[in-house]
């Protein structure tokens, strides 16, 4: 088995593939959906760069934020369980819907907002579907409060790649993100379905210029620069620590050698505490 350098799940990639060919994204976004293609009239990415400031800042998000037949739709990936997913999806619901109100229009002039998150990590262990889909209901009744207020998570891991069919797109999509090898891609391709097979080139493509290998670069110095000032600031604490430890174990008129034994400062750093 061949592992991809660089999966669909990667955000940069992502990011850049979809922008890059808006014909794939409106296939995805339509199918994700389960909206006919042909039904679609109004597509436009309304955030369609990568601001050159932010392609070393490990916290950017690389969203598509999205007008489709006037609905805001915004699509991301997550491949870590944080374990604040769900509020955080719900977060950018509200920011999205709150920010669409323009000068002038009423409350029921707000579009539907929806949110579509493929996540490589299962969110829902007493369900074993992949999708799940959820609206504003009354919790008795089951009544709709408002058709504006949409979540979808798509679940990498519940999604089985066996016996993919060329006339599932939603599977062979979902396939295509999931794919962790160059056999995956391999599968995927000999069904000949046409657009797969356009997308994984695409995805080649994209990952071989450049401008994209010049931002995973950045992403992952940042990524590294983060990890190690985390790795000093959790030293420096433990230092503090022990220090105070000892501070107190010097009251208790313990040995000079214990205290630095049960705090793991030198016999001289210990000394040296002494008021």
């Amino acid at each position: 088995m061949t592992e991809l350098e660089y999966k669909f799940t990667y955000d940069l990639l992502f990011k850049m593939v979809f922008t890059k060919h808006v014909k794939l994204l409106k296939s995805l976004v339509a199918t994700l959906l389960g909206l006919a293609l042909d039904s679609i009239e109004l597509f436009q990415i309304r955030n369609p760069e990568i601001p050159p400031e932010t392609w070393g800042d490990k916290f950017c998000r690389l969203d598509i934020n999205m007008i489709v037949n006037g609905l805001r739709v915004d699509l991301e990936i997550q491949i870590n369980d944080e374990g604040d997913f769900p509020e955080r999806s719900l977060y950018y619901w509200a920011r999205e819907y709150s920010t669409a109100l323009q000068e002038g229009e009423t409350y029921s002039d707000l579009p539907k907002t929806i949110i579509i998150s493929i996540v490589n990590f299962t969110m829902f262990k007493d369900y074993s579907g992949f999708h799940s889909e959820f609206h504003a209901l009354e919790a008795t009744r089951h009544t709709q409060l408002t058709d504006k207020f949409c979540l979808h998570y798509f679940e990498l891991p519940k999604l089985p790649l066996e016996a993919l069919s060329k006339t599932d797109r939603l599977r062979l999509w979902l396939a295509l993100f999931k794919a962790k090898t160059e056999e995956d891609l391999k599968q995927i391709e000999e069904l000949g379905v046409d657009e797969m097979q356009e997308a994984i080139q695409a995805y080649k493509t994209v990952a071989a210029t450049s401008e994209f290998k010049e931002v995973a670069r950045l992403r992952e110095r940042a990524r590294f620069n983060e990890a190690s000032a985390l790795r000093n600031a959790e030293r420096k604490g433990r230092r503090e620590r022990n220090i105070e430890i000892a501070r107190n174990l010097l009251g208790t008129g313990l040995p000079l050698d214990q205290i630095a034994k049960a705090t793991g400062l030198s016999k001289k750093e210990v000394e040296g505490l002494r008021g």
